[in-house]
C-alpha cells in the first residue's frame, strides 16, 4: 500500500541530519563525551529541516510527512526516554516506530568504527528485552518474526 511504500523511499533518509555533525564526532572510535553527544543528537531535528526541504517540490504529500517524521523521530523510544522531543507509544509516529527497530537491528549487526558487530541471536535478543522500552512491543514482535527474512536479506548483502 502507499504508506507502505512511503516509508521504503523515506527510509534512506533518516540519517541526512549527519552532514551536520562534525565528522570528528561520526568517525570517533570510542564514547561520545556528553558535549559530542548532544551535538549528534541534533542531527534528528537537523535531518527533519533537511528532508523537508530536499522534497519542497515533491508532490506526494504522504510521502514528505513519512519521510519528515522518520528523520525527526527515529530516536524516539516507547517509553519516552528517547529524543528528540521525549515522545512516547503511539505519539511517536508509526514510520519513526518502524524505522527504530530497522536502525537498532542495523546497528547491531553492523560493524562500526567503535564496535564489532553482533551475532544476529544477541542482536535479536537484546532487541527482545528492549520491547516496551525503547520499542513498540507490537512492532518488535512482529519484527522478531521475520528474523528468518532480515537474515536472509542481510546475508545476501554480506557474502
Amino acid at each position: 500500500d502507499s504508506f507502505c511504500e512511503a516509508v521504503i523511499k523515506a527510509a534512506p533518509m533518516h540519517d541526512l541530519g549527519k552532514i551536520a555533525v562534525d565528522d570528528a564526532i561520526l568517525r570517533k572510535p570510542g564514547k561520545f563525551t556528553d558535549e559530542e553527544y548532544e551535538k549528534m543528537k541534533k542531527h534528528s531535528e537537523e535531518g527533519a529541516r533537511i528532508v523537508k526541504n530536499v522534497l519542497k517540490e515533491v508532490e506526494d504529500a504522504e510521502l514528505k510527512s513519512i519521510a519528515v517524521n522518520i528523520a525527526h523521530y527515529h530516536h524516539e523510544k516507547f517509553d519516552g526516554s528517547g529524543y528528540p522531543d521525549k515522545l512516547s507509544g503511539n505519539a511517536i509516529p508509526l514510520e519513526a516506530r518502524i524505522m527504530a527497530l530497522a536502525d537498532v537491528f542495523d546497528a547491531l549487526v553492523s560493524r562500526r568504527c567503535y564496535k564489532d558487530s553482533f551475532s544476529y541471536d544477541k542482536a535479536f535478543d537484546i532487541i527482545r528485552d528492549s520491547l516496551g522500552t525503547h520499542f513498540d512491543p507490537a512492532l518488535g514482535s512482529v519484527f522478531i518474526q521475520c528474523r528468518p527474512k532480515l537474515e536472509e536479506l542481510y546475508n545476501s548483502y554480506n557474502a
